[in-house]
């Protein structure tokens, strides 16, 4: 799914990890490097940011997603376990690809959120079965 999440986005040859923890495991990253002590859905670490970036162009980042808070969140919306958990991929890697609703302007917020649903409705149709809504 990162794969094609990537050559949608434009960088079918890009490098990034993904990393699946629970709650507990993502509340300590969250901790440790965000100062944030809570635990979240999803976390990126941009490698094309900071003083290492453009030493490995084609490396992006690590994406980190809590497989409880998706569950929960996929489960109170009534959607499948996989819909969540591909949506929550492609939120971080978005953030990988320097889009930002957090730190950014409402503007940018906007064009992150319609490049998700742009790209997640790729997914839906593609891998799985038509319209399982978003997150």
């Amino acid at each position: 799914m990162a794969r094609r999440i990537l050559s949608v986005s434009g960088c079918p040859d890009a490098e990034l990890s993904v990393v699946i923890v629970d709650d507990e495991e993502i509340r300590s990253i969250n901790s440790d490097y965000l100062e944030r002590d809570r635990s979240t859905n999803v976390i990126s670490f941009a490698m094309q940011e900071g003083e290492g970036a453009g030493i490995h162009p084609g490396l992006l980042g690590d994406v980190v997603i809590s497989a409880d808070t998706a569950a929960r969140d996929a489960l109170e919306a009534g959607l499948p376990f996989e819909s969540e958990l591909y949506f929550l991929l492609l939120h971080g890697i978005l953030h990988l690809l320097g889009y930002d609703h957090e730190r950014g302007t409402a503007e940018e917020a906007r064009r992150m959120e319609a490049r998700e649903e742009e790209i997640f409705a790729i997914l839906r149709r593609e891998f799985l079965g038509g319209d399982t809504g978003g997150a």
